[in-house]
Protein backbone atom coordinates (compact mmCIF):
# COMPACT_ATOMS: atom_id res chain seq x y z
CA UNK A 1 0.00 0.00 0.00
CA UNK A 2 1.54 3.87 -0.81
CA UNK A 3 0.79 6.77 1.53
CA UNK A 4 0.46 10.09 0.08
CA UNK A 5 -0.17 13.27 2.49
CA UNK A 6 -0.18 17.16 2.13
CA UNK A 7 -2.11 20.04 3.77
CA UNK A 8 -4.30 22.03 1.89
CA UNK A 9 -6.33 25.11 2.19
CA UNK A 10 -9.28 24.25 -0.34
CA UNK A 11 -11.69 21.82 2.00
CA UNK A 12 -14.43 22.17 0.45
CA UNK A 13 -12.88 21.54 -3.07
CA UNK A 14 -10.89 18.19 -2.03
CA UNK A 15 -15.10 16.84 0.01
CA UNK A 16 -16.42 17.40 -3.48
CA UNK A 17 -13.70 15.34 -5.20
CA UNK A 18 -14.13 13.24 -2.61
CA UNK A 19 -17.76 12.22 -2.46
CA UNK A 20 -17.60 12.72 -6.86
CA UNK A 21 -20.03 10.30 -8.16
CA UNK A 22 -18.15 9.74 -11.45
CA UNK A 23 -15.77 8.32 -8.98
CA UNK A 24 -18.07 5.61 -7.65
CA UNK A 25 -17.25 7.50 -4.50
CA UNK A 26 -18.64 5.90 -1.55
CA UNK A 27 -17.96 6.80 2.29
CA UNK A 28 -15.68 4.47 4.51
CA UNK A 29 -15.10 6.34 7.18
CA UNK A 30 -16.44 9.49 9.35
CA UNK A 31 -15.35 10.54 12.66
CA UNK A 32 -17.05 13.62 14.52
CA UNK A 33 -18.65 14.61 11.60
CA UNK A 34 -22.63 14.78 11.58
CA UNK A 35 -23.03 16.13 7.99
CA UNK A 36 -23.76 14.52 4.72
CA UNK A 37 -22.97 17.31 1.85
CA UNK A 38 -19.42 18.47 1.16
CA UNK A 39 -20.97 21.91 2.39
CA UNK A 40 -22.00 20.63 5.30
CA UNK A 41 -18.94 19.26 6.60
CA UNK A 42 -16.62 22.39 5.34
CA UNK A 43 -18.67 23.99 7.75
CA UNK A 44 -17.98 22.23 10.67
CA UNK A 45 -14.83 21.61 9.76
CA UNK A 46 -14.23 25.33 9.55
CA UNK A 47 -16.38 26.19 12.64
CA UNK A 48 -12.94 24.33 14.48
CA UNK A 49 -10.61 25.67 12.18
CA UNK A 50 -11.63 29.11 13.58
CA UNK A 51 -10.44 28.15 17.10
CA UNK A 52 -5.95 28.80 15.66
CA UNK A 53 -6.14 32.13 13.35
CA UNK A 54 -2.75 31.32 12.47
CA UNK A 55 -3.05 28.20 10.24
CA UNK A 56 -3.59 28.77 6.94
CA UNK A 57 -3.56 24.96 5.34
CA UNK A 58 -5.67 23.64 7.87
CA UNK A 59 -7.14 20.57 6.22
CA UNK A 60 -4.75 17.53 5.83
CA UNK A 61 -5.58 15.36 2.56
CA UNK A 62 -4.42 11.96 1.83
CA UNK A 63 -4.29 9.18 -0.40
CA UNK A 64 -4.49 5.65 0.37
CA UNK A 65 -3.45 3.07 -2.12
CA UNK A 66 -3.80 -0.34 -1.53
CA UNK A 67 -2.37 -2.96 -4.52
CA UNK A 68 -4.76 -3.80 -7.12
CA UNK A 69 -4.53 -7.20 -5.97
CA UNK A 70 -5.52 -6.16 -1.92
CA UNK A 71 -8.02 -3.37 -3.01
CA UNK A 72 -10.52 -5.98 -5.17
CA UNK A 73 -10.47 -7.83 -2.09
CA UNK A 74 -11.08 -5.25 0.38
CA UNK A 75 -15.15 -4.14 1.16
CA UNK A 76 -16.56 -1.41 2.60
CA UNK A 77 -16.24 -1.93 6.21
CA UNK A 78 -12.18 -2.96 5.92
CA UNK A 79 -11.56 -0.18 4.03
CA UNK A 80 -13.02 1.88 7.26
CA UNK A 81 -10.73 -0.55 9.14
CA UNK A 82 -8.24 0.55 7.25
CA UNK A 83 -8.36 4.03 7.23
CA UNK A 84 -8.77 4.23 10.95
CA UNK A 85 -5.92 2.09 11.47
CA UNK A 86 -3.82 4.41 9.29
CA UNK A 87 -5.16 7.82 11.01
CA UNK A 88 -3.88 6.23 14.57
CA UNK A 89 -0.46 5.25 13.31
CA UNK A 90 -0.35 9.24 12.48
CA UNK A 91 -1.51 10.35 15.72
CA UNK A 92 -4.88 12.49 14.24
CA UNK A 93 -6.98 10.39 16.67
CA UNK A 94 -9.71 12.79 18.25
CA UNK A 95 -9.87 15.27 15.20
CA UNK A 96 -12.40 15.28 12.28
CA UNK A 97 -11.89 12.99 9.62
CA UNK A 98 -14.01 11.73 6.87
CA UNK A 99 -12.96 9.24 3.78
CA UNK A 100 -14.01 7.98 0.66
CA UNK A 101 -13.70 5.41 -1.55
CA UNK A 102 -13.11 5.83 -5.20
CA UNK A 103 -13.33 2.53 -7.34
CA UNK A 104 -13.71 3.74 -10.83
CA UNK A 105 -10.33 3.09 -12.29
CA UNK A 106 -8.81 -0.57 -11.54
CA UNK A 107 -6.89 0.64 -8.59
CA UNK A 108 -8.85 1.10 -5.57
CA UNK A 109 -7.91 4.20 -3.74
CA UNK A 110 -8.92 5.73 -0.61
CA UNK A 111 -9.34 9.70 -0.04
CA UNK A 112 -8.95 10.65 3.58
CA UNK A 113 -9.51 14.55 5.21
CA UNK A 114 -8.27 15.09 8.28
CA UNK A 115 -8.95 18.43 10.14
CA UNK A 116 -5.40 19.61 11.30
CA UNK A 117 -6.89 21.73 14.15
CA UNK A 118 -8.24 19.69 16.95
CA UNK A 119 -11.00 20.27 19.43
CA UNK A 120 -8.67 22.61 21.85
CA UNK A 121 -7.58 24.78 18.89
CA UNK A 122 -3.99 23.18 18.27
CA UNK A 123 -2.45 22.67 14.67
CA UNK A 124 -1.03 19.08 14.02
CA UNK A 125 2.77 19.60 12.62
CA UNK A 126 2.68 18.81 8.66
CA UNK A 127 6.37 18.59 8.68
CA UNK A 128 7.55 15.90 6.72
CA UNK A 129 4.02 15.05 5.93
CA UNK A 130 4.55 13.12 2.72
CA UNK A 131 7.13 10.92 4.51
CA UNK A 132 5.22 10.39 7.59
CA UNK A 133 2.47 9.12 5.43
CA UNK A 134 4.77 6.35 3.66
CA UNK A 135 5.75 5.09 6.89
CA UNK A 136 2.26 4.78 8.41
CA UNK A 137 1.03 3.50 5.23
CA UNK A 138 3.60 1.00 5.32
CA UNK A 139 3.47 -0.01 8.82
CA UNK A 140 -0.85 0.26 8.68
CA UNK A 141 -0.19 -2.27 5.77
CA UNK A 142 2.11 -4.72 7.48
CA UNK A 143 -0.37 -5.01 10.66
CA UNK A 144 -3.11 -5.90 8.22
CA UNK A 145 -1.26 -8.35 6.58
CA UNK A 146 -1.50 -6.43 2.89
CA UNK A 147 1.58 -5.68 0.32
CA UNK A 148 3.72 -3.45 1.21
CA UNK A 149 5.48 -0.76 -1.27
CA UNK A 150 8.80 -2.64 -0.55
CA UNK A 151 7.38 -5.66 -1.24
CA UNK A 152 5.74 -4.66 -4.68
CA UNK A 153 8.84 -2.47 -5.41
CA UNK A 154 11.04 -6.13 -4.91
CA UNK A 155 8.31 -7.87 -6.85
CA UNK A 156 8.65 -5.30 -9.48
CA UNK A 157 12.45 -5.26 -9.70
CA UNK A 158 12.53 -9.03 -10.07
CA UNK A 159 10.40 -9.23 -12.70
CA UNK A 160 12.47 -5.98 -14.76
CA UNK A 161 15.50 -8.15 -13.98
CA UNK A 162 13.81 -11.18 -16.21
CA UNK A 163 12.58 -8.36 -18.96
CA UNK A 164 15.91 -6.67 -19.20
CA UNK A 165 17.71 -9.61 -20.01
CA UNK A 166 15.33 -11.19 -22.40
CA UNK A 167 15.58 -7.54 -24.49
CA UNK A 168 19.25 -7.37 -24.02
CA UNK A 169 19.26 -11.17 -25.35
CA UNK A 170 17.08 -10.43 -28.37
CA UNK A 171 19.34 -7.35 -28.66
CA UNK A 172 22.79 -9.15 -28.98
CA UNK A 173 21.11 -12.05 -31.55
CA UNK A 174 19.92 -9.33 -33.24
CA UNK A 175 23.05 -7.44 -33.86
CA UNK A 176 24.98 -11.19 -34.04
CA UNK A 177 23.32 -12.34 -36.97
CA UNK A 178 25.13 -9.28 -38.87
CA UNK A 179 21.47 -8.46 -40.98
CA UNK A 180 21.22 -4.93 -39.44
CA UNK A 181 23.29 -2.74 -41.47
CA UNK A 182 21.34 0.33 -40.10
CA UNK A 183 19.28 1.60 -37.70
CA UNK A 184 15.86 0.90 -39.76
CA UNK A 185 16.81 -2.60 -40.32
CA UNK A 186 17.64 -3.22 -37.01
CA UNK A 187 14.23 -1.54 -35.81
CA UNK A 188 12.71 -4.29 -37.81
CA UNK A 189 14.79 -6.96 -37.12
CA UNK A 190 13.86 -6.38 -33.11
CA UNK A 191 9.78 -5.76 -33.93
CA UNK A 192 9.85 -9.34 -35.48
CA UNK A 193 10.95 -10.87 -32.11
CA UNK A 194 8.21 -8.61 -30.14
CA UNK A 195 10.70 -5.86 -29.00
CA UNK A 196 9.68 -2.00 -30.33
CA UNK A 197 12.88 0.09 -30.56
CA UNK A 198 11.23 3.37 -30.18
CA UNK A 199 13.78 6.52 -30.62
CA UNK A 200 13.36 9.46 -28.91
CA UNK A 201 13.40 12.62 -30.99
CA UNK A 202 14.16 15.85 -29.70
CA UNK A 203 12.78 19.17 -30.36
CA UNK A 204 15.51 20.02 -32.76
CA UNK A 205 13.97 17.34 -34.69
CA UNK A 206 17.39 15.30 -33.95
CA UNK A 207 17.75 11.48 -32.64
CA UNK A 208 19.00 11.53 -28.77
CA UNK A 209 18.13 7.74 -27.32
CA UNK A 210 16.41 4.85 -27.43
CA UNK A 211 13.47 3.04 -25.52
CA UNK A 212 12.14 -0.17 -25.90
CA UNK A 213 8.93 -1.56 -25.32
CA UNK A 214 8.60 -5.24 -24.39
CA UNK A 215 5.58 -6.96 -22.49
CA UNK A 216 3.63 -4.33 -21.70
CA UNK A 217 7.05 -2.43 -20.18
CA UNK A 218 8.49 1.07 -21.45
CA UNK A 219 12.31 1.51 -20.72
CA UNK A 220 15.13 3.77 -21.51
CA UNK A 221 17.55 1.62 -23.21
CA UNK A 222 20.07 2.65 -20.73
CA UNK A 223 17.43 1.16 -17.99
CA UNK A 224 18.03 -2.14 -19.86
CA UNK A 225 21.60 -2.36 -19.68
CA UNK A 226 24.60 0.03 -20.25
CA UNK A 227 25.58 -1.34 -22.93
CA UNK A 228 22.86 -0.30 -24.46
CA UNK A 229 22.38 2.99 -23.95
CA UNK A 230 22.18 5.75 -27.21
CA UNK A 231 25.86 6.26 -27.72
CA UNK A 232 26.66 2.51 -27.77
CA UNK A 233 23.59 1.39 -29.28
CA UNK A 234 24.05 4.02 -32.50
CA UNK A 235 27.95 3.19 -32.33
CA UNK A 236 26.91 -0.45 -33.05
CA UNK A 237 25.07 0.05 -35.90
CA UNK A 238 25.37 3.60 -37.40
CA UNK A 239 28.55 5.49 -37.64
CA UNK A 240 27.15 8.72 -39.79
CA UNK A 241 25.57 12.24 -38.07
CA UNK A 242 22.49 11.30 -39.25
CA UNK A 243 20.50 8.33 -39.36
CA UNK A 244 17.64 6.76 -41.56
CA UNK A 245 14.14 6.62 -40.00
CA UNK A 246 10.56 6.20 -41.92
CA UNK A 247 12.44 7.09 -44.98
CA UNK A 248 13.97 10.49 -44.51
CA UNK A 249 17.18 11.13 -42.73
CA UNK A 250 17.35 12.35 -38.94
CA UNK A 251 20.28 14.33 -37.47
CA UNK A 252 22.06 12.91 -34.37
CA UNK A 253 21.70 14.72 -31.47
CA UNK A 254 25.31 16.78 -30.40
CA UNK A 255 25.04 15.02 -27.19
CA UNK A 256 24.86 11.43 -28.24
CA UNK A 257 26.85 12.23 -31.32
CA UNK A 258 29.87 13.06 -28.80
CA UNK A 259 29.08 10.11 -27.09
CA UNK A 260 29.62 7.89 -29.85
CA UNK A 261 32.61 9.71 -30.92
CA UNK A 262 33.90 9.42 -27.40
CA UNK A 263 33.84 5.40 -27.56
CA UNK A 264 34.78 5.10 -31.29
CA UNK A 265 37.89 7.09 -30.11
CA UNK A 266 38.46 4.95 -27.34
CA UNK A 267 38.12 2.21 -29.05
CA UNK A 268 41.71 3.09 -31.35
CA UNK A 269 43.39 4.32 -28.26
CA UNK A 270 43.04 0.79 -26.38
CA UNK A 271 43.41 -0.96 -29.73
CA UNK A 272 46.58 1.15 -30.58
CA UNK A 273 48.41 0.18 -27.10
CA UNK A 274 47.53 -3.34 -26.92
CA UNK A 275 44.57 -3.56 -24.37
Amino acid sequence: MIGKGSSISSTLGALRYGQDQQKEAEQVYSYLIAGDTPEEIAREFRAVQELNDNCERNTLSFILSPTISDGNNLDQRELGELTKKFIQEMKLGERQAVAYVHRDKEHTHVHLYVNRIDLNGRAYNDSFIGKQSQLAAERTARELGMQTVREVQYERSIQLSGIRSEIRNIHERTIGEGRSRNLESYIARMREQQVKVIPSINKAGNLQGFRFEYKGHNLKASEVHRSLSGSSLLRSIEKQRSVELAGRSVGVAPGLARAVAKKVIKVVIDKGIGI
